[in-house]
């Protein structure tokens, strides 16, 4: 690899991708040796097209995700020029290259459009240049996106533009979704209303300039992914944008004789065009055929990352909760030495971008007239109650797990309950919540004050923490 330029300590090879407002790039790290790509973004094109703060979002939004079938973004690097999000390499290529059958490794942009005008010319005529891939790959790369999607959903990020050419495969023939410059963090229940996405992928809801729910917009275009892997064509697609979107708002596609019984009721499912019914992601979960081979990832760690990554929590923060900034002279190719600053600096600069509420932990305390071996018994209770799994940690805490996620990828509701001993007869417990599901953690608090409400009516005991008010929630 020929090695150009230099960015911070990474030496920038050749463009392996382009876009409309940015390039990636394929470097080298100069202190690991390790691959990774480069995003390099112009800073006066993204001035002057108004996109920083879509910048910042996805930077904001990668920040936040740590999944085997997720892009990692290790570092950001902001010039006077320019900016780059340093990610890890994925060698495989698209996986819109793996249903391809004629394609090029040309890296000119003219012969990419051209290419790709000709190919969506072939498919609207032919619906023959996609190779349809057997029912054990499809499921595969369905099974590890679904994975990915759901992981996102969890931590408030919604992608918008799921479609194959934003799909990558590693060496293993893993899947990866990357490109997160449409994405947007939400907290639960709170509707979008940008209309954004690509045509044949985009779900109806938001093709009508509705507000919609950004989990039932990703479904719907994982179901397109599903039925693209499964029949080797589009089942959206015409010449004409306006008949596109109306075959898309009535769900006008003809399933090919090949797809199975199962395969179809999942394809049904999922493409609804009313997000009402549409499956939500516990439907497809416990579908038979999804679940008929499923093999969910193993959580990726940070010490699971090698050399190759940079952990930005090594970070520190300054006391009012604004991020603190290292800044640094890039050396290497580079006549006048430029300032950088990483990722932190760049998020904070957007007076808009306020994630503090995605990291904010929440906890909920209660008042227990038990001792703390009684109290234990009565956690353990209320989290069977709710269908969660517990643990004790230790003398006075539990870990507590949903016991429907045993069996998926990320064990994303991360409670924990801990006993503290007032007096011999007194104990309060801590209900704390760091990530997961809002709507567990209010069921298992609720399990909790009424059983612990309920042995002090049995007991028919009295105490200074009164039975109406053991609930207090901080």
């Amino acid at each position: 690899m020929v090695l150009a330029e230099s960015i911070g300590k990474y030496r920038v090879g050749r463009t392996i991708g382009e876009g409309a407002f940015a390039k990636v790039r394929l470097a080298v790290d100069a202190e690991t040796g390790g691959c990774v790509a480069v995003k390099v973004i112009d800073r006066s094109t993204v001035l002057r097209n108004n996109l920083m703060y879509q910048v910042k979002r996805e930077i904001g939004a990668m920040r936040l995700l740590n999944h085997p079938n997720i892009v990692k973004i290790h570092e950001v690097i902001a010039t006077k020029t320019k900016i780059c999000l340093v990610t890890e390499y994925v060698p495989g290529g698209q996986l819109s290259d793996k249903l391809v059958r004629w394609a090029s490794s040309s890296s000119n942009s003219s012969w990419l459009l051209f290419r790709r005008f000709f190919l969506w010319l072939l498919n609207f005529l032919f619906k023959s240049y996609l190779k349809r891939l057997d029912e054990r790959e499809a499921k595969k790369y369905f099974y590890q996106l679904i994975d990915a999607v759901d992981y996102c959903h969890r931590r408030g990020v919604f992608h918008r533009d799921l479609k194959p050419e934003n799909l990558l495969l590693d060496n293993q023939g893993n899947l990866k979704v990357s490109d997160f410059g449409l994405s947007v963090l939400r907290k639960p229940g709170q509707l979008l209303s940008t209309s954004c996405g690509s045509p044949c992928y985009v779900a109806p809801e938001v093709i009508q300039h509705k507000t919609y729910d950004g989990a039932a917009a990703d479904i719907w275009s994982c179901g397109v992914i599903l039925f693209e892997l499964l029949a080797g064509y589009l089942p959206f697609q015409d010449c004409s944008l306006i008949h596109l979107y109306r075959r898309i708002s009535r769900a006008q596609y003809a399933l090919p004789q090949w797809i199975t019984l199962p395969q179809k009721k999942i394809i049904l499912r999922i493409l609804d065009p009313s997000p009402i019914t549409r499956a939500k992601i516990n439907d497809i979960f416990d579908d038979e055929w999804f679940q008929e081979g499923y093999n969910p990832s193993v959580r990726r760690t940070e010490s699971d990352n090698g050399d190759d990554c940079v952990d930005l929590d090594e970070a520190g923060t300054d006391s009012d909760g604004s991020h603190s900034t290292e800044v640094r002279e890039a050396g290497g190719a580079n006549p006048e030495p430029e300032q950088f600053i990483n990722a932190f600096r760049l998020i904070a600069t957007c007076r808009d971008l306020d994630l503090s509420g995605l990291f904010q932990e929440q906890k909920t305390k209660l008042g227990s007239p038990h001792s703390v071996q009684e109290t234990l018994e009565i956690i353990t209770a209320a989290a069977q109650d709710v269908s969660l799994s517990a643990r004790r940690m230790g003398s006075s805490m539990v870990k507590l797990q949903d016991i429907r996620l045993l069996s998926r990828s990320m064990l994303d509701l991360t409670l924990s309950a801990e006993v503290i001993q007032v007096t011999p007869a007194h104990c309060v417990v801590e209900v704390s919540k760091s990530s997961g599901d809002l709507r567990a953690y209010k069921e298992f608090c609720t399990s909790l004050s009424r059983l612990l409400t309920g042995r002090v009516q049995q007991n028919g005991s009295s105490s200074d923490l009164e039975t109406n008010q053991l609930p207090t929630l901080e």
